[in-house]
């Protein structure tokens, strides 16, 4: 069988997918399944062994000059990179109209299907026209937990049961000693996932640096990283307040990656580098400061807390008392 998964954005999204993957391997070991991502995941993606084939696309790029022949040519090449198999189940698990015209654009096996979400859930991104490219739509509940919406889509599909904890089976790459980044430390180390695009999401800078105290008495080092301007002058602002918090150099994706896979602890708002150091199962606390906690929040791991909720952000007691269940875990001699 020859699976095609259409997910080409966001980061978090595409690691809440990976679940999916890893139930259609277990159910159907001989399947070739393959994924249509945009060029920046493409790393996230190729961490997951079970997934054969990547298909890079670049939409957020191509949508800026779409008449230049240098555009024209790379869309071509895409487009025969997804007609070199034919499938027998695409999923398209975004729901929107362009990622459900790239489901289109896939050649289909005899008797195959395209698949897809047949209605929104609370607050998503959700486009009805999507639905005009599948053959199959498969309904999912208002209030479904992004992971398990993938996993639903799936499992309807190809006939059967979501079962267990999610799995998401992402394993970096091996890295040599004069691999290891200058600013990886070699000792413990905690990190704080502050920024995100949305200003409403975000946590206040004198909790953080409440946070980063209660750090420093442990003896734990604080690594902040940004992807901004605006969020290296908040991460600036954080370390001179406190004794133990270093600012980073601004990081590719991989290597942030890598800053969570190897934390002792982790404190982020909700947004994908600290979805996917939920995923990693690292001690990780999420911190919902506006946005609904049912929709992602990490629900697979002991090492897992969530605070907050929409309109409802969590205090720094409450913080201070989740690192501390975590800390007093023992992970910090990993």
């Amino acid at each position: 069988m020859n699976i095609l998964i259409v997910r080409v954005s966001s980061l978090g999204d595409v690691v809440h997918n990976m679940p999916m993957v890893s139930d259609i391997r277990r159910h159907y070991p001989g399947a070739n399944i393959d994924w249509v991502v945009e060029e920046g995941y493409v790393g996230l993606v190729r961490m997951n062994p079970d997934v054969r084939r990547i298909i890079p696309i670049a939409l957020r790029r191509w949508r800026k000059s779409l008449l230049s022949a240098a555009t024209r040519a790379e869309i071509s090449h895409f487009r025969q990179e997804l007609k070199r198999d034919a499938y027998d189940v695409v999923f398209d698990t975004q729901g929107l109209l362009k990622t459900s015209v790239v489901m289109r654009m896939a050649r289909l096996a005899p008797d195959g299907h395209r698949v897809g979400l047949a209605n929104a859930t609370e607050g998503s991104g959700y486009e009805p026209l999507s639905r005009l490219f599948h053959t199959r739509s498969v309904g999912v509940g208002l209030h479904t937990h992004a992971v398990l919406r993938a996993r639903e889509v799936a499992a309807k599909a190809l006939g059967y049961s979501v079962e267990g904890v999610a799995e998401f089976n992402m394993h970096p790459p091996a890295m040599a000693l004069a691999e290891r980044p200058a600013w990886l430390p070699e000792t413990p180390y905690a990190v704080f996932f502050h920024g995100t695009a949305r200003a409403d999401k975000q946590w206040p800078i004198s909790d953080w640096v409440q946070i980063a105290s209660l750090l420093a008495e442990r003896g734990l080092p604080v690594l902040l990283p940004w992807g901004n301007d605006d969020e290296r002058h908040n991460a600036e602002q954080m370390a001179s307040q406190t004794s133990n918090a270093r600012v980073l150099p601004r990081l590719p994706l991989m290597e942030a990656v890598l800053l969570a896979q190897r934390a002792a602890l982790v404190i982020g708002v909700d947004t994908g580098l600290t979805h996917i150091a939920a995923a990693f199962c690292r001690p990780t606390i999420e911190l919902y400061c506006d946005s609904p906690r049912w929709k992602t929040e990490g629900n697979w791991s002991p090492e897992i807390i969530n605070l907050g909720d929409l309109g409802a952000a969590p205090s720094a007691n409450q913080v201070a008392e989740a690192a501390r269940v975590l800390l007093h875990s023992g992970r910090l001699s990993e």
